[in-house]
């Protein structure tokens, strides 16, 4: 858990000289304020972004976000940005963030302190030394580890795009010329370089961070800590900001399908081969440069994927979900034989663990290295399983642990995926090929019994 519940009280910076950075350098000596509360092996930790404007910090901050969530790791995003916006309702012009603007600063520093305490990914510029030393100051008070992600670009035509993607469409510019947006953006970036003092390979040797050169192109990592800070180098070093599209498919209809039968290894109904074809012909038509085909090892997604004319590669780790006893059951059968099973399923459907199976948990954890790959890729189709393409999905557009058994994927239906600034764009094309209806809802609690009400029928 990440959740800090204590209010923060600021404590006064200490500033030292740290043995080989020189005379002249002034570094902020961690290790001189006193922790009062013991830092142990799973102490929750802050995340905390650095560097300029337009470095892509809250495009990380959110994708990061998005991923320890997914994972199982709560985790929440704080982006001054939005604070200080509620703290001044109308933004004038590039002299708010002049770092001789007293009354600016107040506002500023004051934003930080209020909700600092509820900060997972410290999303902000944390640019200055005294800056990171509040930050080092709290999380040694509270007991939290702290692991610094810096965003360094200097490649002109990266920072270009980034202010055209993200920027101008900021609360700050609302009904702005676009021109006029720019040059104020760019004056605001300089406003922040008089005082940016990046993170220094001796002066912070005892600091936990990554830096990022321009957008990936290099990395340089100092004191990972533990598993989750190691995670997080790991998904960070993985994903890039390639335009691409990734395609999500379930396999053609199976005759299991047909029959109303949860998992097995059966293939395609007649319905499911038309399907094959029109999926074939769909992705012929998207004339897709450099295209990658991944499928399950199961025999209906690989049918699907042959029918598409592009090699394609298998992976295990997109079988679907392991019903364990219940393979090649249906509903009713469940329900008959195994009375408690179905009811607790349905009580906690992520969690639940079908007996000698899996649940959509563990699906979850098998399906991490298919998404570090897709992170890697650029266009990509998968034809995969409901349990699974709910799982890819649920990282994709960010939704909890509860919604995730519950999304929507029918069968014969290409979800289109383009990732955008900081979120993902879908588009859903129905192949015109009918199929059953596999999709289960959530289970209605009656008020007034116990019992629990199924509003309709189909697979798990």
């Amino acid at each position: 858990c990440f959740r800090i519940t204590r209010t923060v009280h600021l404590v006064p910076l200490k500033l030292g000289f740290s043995p080989g950075c020189g005379a002249t350098c002034q570094c902020a000596c961690a290790s001189s304020i006193p922790a009062s509360v013991p830092q142990f092996t799973n102490s929750p930790t802050m995340i905390v972004l650095v560097g300029l404007p337009a470095r892509g910090k809250t495009y990380i901050s959110k994708k990061l976000t998005r991923y320890l969530n997914w994972i199982g790791v709560p985790t929440k995003v704080f982006n001054v940005g939005q604070y200080r916006r509620e703290a001044v309702r109308s933004y004038s012009n590039f002299e708010f963030f002049r770092p001789d603007n007293e009354e600016a600063m107040k506002i500023r520093n004051a934003t930080i302190s209020q909700h600092l305490f509820c900060t997972q990914v410290f999303d902000a510029t944390n640019t200055t030394r005294e800056r990171r030393e509040v930050i080092l100051s709290f999380a040694k008070e509270y007991g939290y580890k702290v692991f610094f992600v810096e965003s360094i670009c200097d490649d002109p035509e990266i920072i270009a795009e980034n202010i055209k993607q993200v920027k101008l469409s900021s609360p700050d510019y609302v009904n702005c010329d676009k021109d006029e947006a720019v040059a104020d953006f760019l004056k605001r970036i300089e406003c922040y370089k008089v005082t940016y003092v990046p993170l220094d390979d001796d002066c912070d040797r005892n600091l936990s961070y990554i830096k990022i050169f321009n957008v990936g192109s290099r990395y340089l990592v100092n004191r990972v800590q533990d598993h989750i800070q190691s995670r997080i180098v790991y998904y960070l070093m993985n994903i890039h900001v390639t335009p691409r599209t990734i395609y999500l498919c379930r396999h053609g209809e199976s005759d299991l399908n047909l029959l109303g039968r949860i998992g097995g290894d059966s293939g395609l109904s007649s319905r499911g081969n038309k399907f094959a074809a029109a999926l074939g012909k769909y992705i012929r038509s998207q004339c897709i440069p450099d295209l990658k085909i991944w499928t399950s090892h199961m025999k209906r997604t690989i049918q699907t994927a042959e029918a598409v004319g592009v090699p394609y590669e298998q992976w295990k780790a997109l079988n679907e979900i392991d019903a364990g006893v219940c393979e090649e059951m249906t509903y009713e059968e469940i329900q008959e034989h195994y009375p408690e099973e179905f009811a607790l399923r349905d009580q906690d459907k992520y969690r639940y663990r079908y007996p000698k199976g899996e649940s959509y948990e563990d699906l979850v954890h098998r399906l991490e290295p298919v998404i570090m790959e897709l992170e890697r890729q650029e266009n990509v189709l998968v034809v995969c399983h409901q349990a699974v393409m709910r799982c890819l999905l649920a990282y994709f557009l960010d939704k909890s642990a509860d919604e995730l058994p519950y999304l929507k994927c029918p069968l014969h239906t290409v979800l289109k995926l383009t990732p955008v600034a900081y979120g993902c764009k879908v588009e859903s094309v129905f192949l015109n090929v009918e199929a059953v209806n596999t999709h289960r809802d959530r289970p209605v609690v009656s008020v007034n019994t116990h019992a629990q009400t199924h509003t309709e029928t189909g697979l798990w």
